[in-house]
């Protein structure tokens, strides 16, 4: 059971902030869905829940989702999921069960950059941006691979574009972790592949600056790519070898292009 010898409630994120960096032991609270189950005594919990990054806010070009906004509000809500394909409904759909979805937050589940996340794994393959009080504003993708330091995540922002998306997992039973997950998302002409649950952090494969996959591929420029996915760094765990998530990759990456070809293009 995790522990706090003080508890605080900060009304804004700066104030969050300035006390998670005079006490390089404090711990900021989200959910609580994965720091309880650690046992440990921490001197300092920083609860979010006070900060109003709750809310789920839609402009122009994009949605600006709050930290402490719930994966099942962010499933149920309907301009976000028309915009981006359904995608994300897609990826929380199985993520241990309704109770769960409705008390684990958007901003942990990114700032905690675990393998697993089919969160981070379907907004990896968006035009997604983090914003924190230290560190400022800055895209997902590095922020998944380099993490912020001691840092207070305050939103995400999804960008809207014309998003045909899908994501495609396998699993062991129903609502256990993903063993393999792959998200694609089609924008701006070409397709974004990203690979998760390797056992390690998802990680872009194509779009953006990594190997381009255009929106009107040839099937050997697919068949490059998959060949490309088995190059990725694999481990081994409780849920699937190494060897074999190598091998399942490919045919999961056709899924979901497959899938996200299927539908329409999202209004933006």
């Amino acid at each position: 059971m995790l522990r706090f010898q003080k508890y605080v409630c900060p009304e804004t994120p700066r104030e969050a902030y300035d006390l998670l960096r005079e006490d390089r032991l404090a711990t900021v609270v989200g959910g609580m869905m994965w720091l309880r189950l650690a046992d440990r005594t921490a001197p300092l919990g920083i609860d979010l829940s006070r900060c109003g990054l709750d809310r789920i806010e839609e402009t122009e070009d994009a949605f600006r989702i709050g930290a402490m906004v719930t994966l099942g509000q962010l499933e149920r809500h309907e301009a976000f999921s028309a915009a981006t394909g359904g995608v994300f409904a897609e990826a929380v759909r199985d993520i241990v069960g309704t109770q769960f979805r409705n008390l684990a937050t958007v901003g942990g589940s990114v700032f905690s950059r675990m393998g697993f996340s089919d969160v981070v794994c379907a907004l990896l393959a968006l035009d997604t941006e983090v914003e924190l009080v230290g560190a400022g504003t800055m895209p997902i993708i590095p922020f998944v691979e380099r993490g912020a330091g001691r840092d207070v995540l305050t939103h995400v922002v999804v960008r809207k574009h014309a998003y045909r998306a899908a994501f495609a997992s396998v699993r062991n039973a129903a609502t256990d972790f993903s063993a393999l997950n792959v998200a694609a998302a089609c924008w701006r002409g070409s397709w974004h592949v990203t690979v998760g649950a390797r056992p390690k952090k998802a990680q872009l494969l194509t779009g953006g600056e990594r190997t381009p996959l255009r929106e009107r591929f040839s099937p050997a420029e697919l068949d490059a790519v998959c060949a490309f996915a088995e190059s990725l760094d694999f481990g081994s765990d409780l849920r699937a070898t190494a060897e074999w998530r190598r091998s399942v990759t490919p045919a999961l990456i056709r899924r979901a292009i497959e899938a996200a070809s299927a539908k329409e293009a999202a209004a933006c």
